[in-house]
């Protein structure tokens, strides 16, 4: 989903030669531009990679030059200027060209469940060291509206939210930088969970996801609606139900969507679906279940690179599947026990692995491989270490998460050694975004925490109460904005500070 396209770039003339001091002048300006554009050393470290492997192309020409083969750029720029500076114009076209060419879908974008790249990572300048008032300021909350589960997302312009009232359930799109209420859609659809489920409420679950000018919202009734991201106009609906034929899921639609290019990918209809984007045709639907209680998936899908192969992680409530996300193969599977098959988390793959956690039973690392198109699973080590509803972050070969009894721990994905538990208890349900060492945490009680990435302690760098009502909403961060679902209030706040 990262790439940058400049196979189709040539150069003519032939050769242009820069003397060796602006070309290095051009470079280091033009990768200084590019970490400003993108807001993210991360991504912008990955630019600079490109763009090295893009000079291996280039072959020494004479003494304090570099000559530019044809092959590559094509640019027939015109210019009466001496050679220099005609050489500077057309290497920083190139460059700006390599920019514009990026896949907008990034690191440091909050479109949809936690983040484009799905693993609640976010590539932004560094966070200060403190979340206090000065450090995080508080820019705008909304009036009160309905309570919901989902989590905030932004296509830069706007957040959308979403609220159930009254046996309706909306869609609200709110100005990022002003907070106003610039439209809301909304439609037939709530319904109450059963058993402990509902201590809470039955809202809405389901994160919606942002792309390409539309936003496409799961609903509890396995409702799939896709919206047009400017005024809230319905585009195109999936009643999974009546199209399908499958029975209504009893804790509702409560995966949330996951985006790319052109399609969109849910867990709904009791199975996994690629639909298209702009019509709502349904591609393919693949790892058909029975539905109803035991149809319901609670986790989210994500995707990633195992063993050589793209693919999309699906973890249903009895096991989980790596699928091809072309065709929807399901390449492999692997049970995964969960008490009541309340596998909720989203998975996180560390090397050619994926780390999971399930609900009264235990974590494990599970080892993928693959040799001469088989595929082989391996359970690699276990722990009795128990998370519930928080998806853990990544740094280091380390994975934090909240577990069950409320604690917060770090393992060791190599080992699966607990590196430690802490004494402190949390809220009921913690959200998690990493910037570098940096965690951003969120529980239940509206209380933030910045902590340190440690694998010897927990260390809270600083902490503070940031909404009066509970969050059981995933934070969202995009750049140096913080957004806040708090349980009848939209939150956006900036972070200022080196």
């Amino acid at each position: 989903m990262r790439h940058i396209w400049c196979r189709n770039l040539t150069y003519s003339p032939k050769k242009a030669y820069l003397p060796q001091p602006w070309k290095y002048a051009i470079m280091n300006a033009a990768l200084i531009c590019l970490t400003v554009l993108d807001n993210g050393i991360k991504r912008a470290i990955y630019i600079i990679v490109k763009f090295f492997l893009m000079l291996k192309k280039f072959h020494p020409n004479r003494q304090g030059s570099s000559a530019i083969d044809e092959t590559y750029f094509d640019f027939d720029i015109t210019c009466h200027l001496r050679k220099p500076f005609r050489s500077a114009i057309r290497f920083g076209s190139i460059l700006l060209l390599m920019v514009l060419a990026i896949d907008p879908t990034h690191g440091s974008d909050w479109n949809q469940w936690r983040g484009s790249l799905r693993d609640g990572s976010q590539s932004s300048d560094p966070w200060p060291a403190s979340i206090g008032e000065t450090s995080l300021v508080t820019k705008w909350s909304s009036d009160k509206i309905g309570s919901s589960y989902s989590g905030p997302i932004t296509d830069g312009k706007l957040i959308f939210t979403t609220e159930s009232v009254k046996g309706k359930e909306s869609v609200l799109a709110y100005g990022l930088e002003d907070g106003k209420l610039k439209w809301k859609q909304n439609w037939a659809g709530e319904m109450k969970v059963p058993f402990f489920a509902a201590r809470n409420g039955s809202w809405i679950r389901s994160t919606p996801a942002v792309a390409n000018g539309r936003v496409f919202v799961g609903g509890m009734r396995d409702h799939l609606l896709c919206l047009d991201a400017k005024s809230g106009e319905i585009k195109w609906e999936i009643d999974f139900p009546k199209q399908f034929g499958t029975p209504l899921p009893d804790f509702g639609f409560a995966s949330s969507p996951l985006v790319d290019k052109n399609y969109i990918y849910v867990q709904a209809g009791a199975s996994f679906n690629k639909i298209d984007q702009e019509t709502g045709t349904v591609i393919w639907r693949t790892s058909k279940g029975k539905g109803g209680m035991w149809g319901s998936a609670f986790s989210s899908p994500t995707f990633g690179n195992i063993a050589g192969q793209d693919q999309f992680l699906v973890l249903t409530r009895s096991d989980l599947k790596g699928i091809n996300p072309e065709d929807g193969k399901v390449l492999w599977k692997r049970p995964i026990k969960a008490y009541r098959g309340m596998n909720i988390l989203t998975p996180l793959i560390y090397k050619d692995g994926i780390y999971t956690s399930t609900y009264r039973v235990g974590s494990s690392y599970i080892q993928i491989a693959q040799k001469n198109n088989k595929w082989k699973t391996e359970e690699k080590w276990t722990s009795k270490s128990r998370g519930y509803m928080c998806s853990p972050v990544l740094y280091d070969g380390k994975a934090y998460l909240h577990l069950q009894n409320q604690r917060f721990a770090c393992f060791d994905l190599e080992t699966g050694t607990e590196q430690w538990v802490s004494s402190k208890s949390f809220g009921k349900y913690m959200s998690l975004v990493i910037n570098g060492d940096k965690i951003l945490a969120l529980d239940q009680k509206g209380i933030l925490y910045l902590i340190q990435a440690d694998p010897t302690k927990l260390n809270i760098l600083s902490e503070r109460r940031l909404t009066e009502g509970e969050s059981w909403a995933h934070l969202g961060v995009q750049n140096r904005k913080l957004m806040v679902r708090s349980l009848n209030r939209l939150h956006l706040f900036d972070w200022k500070g080196p």
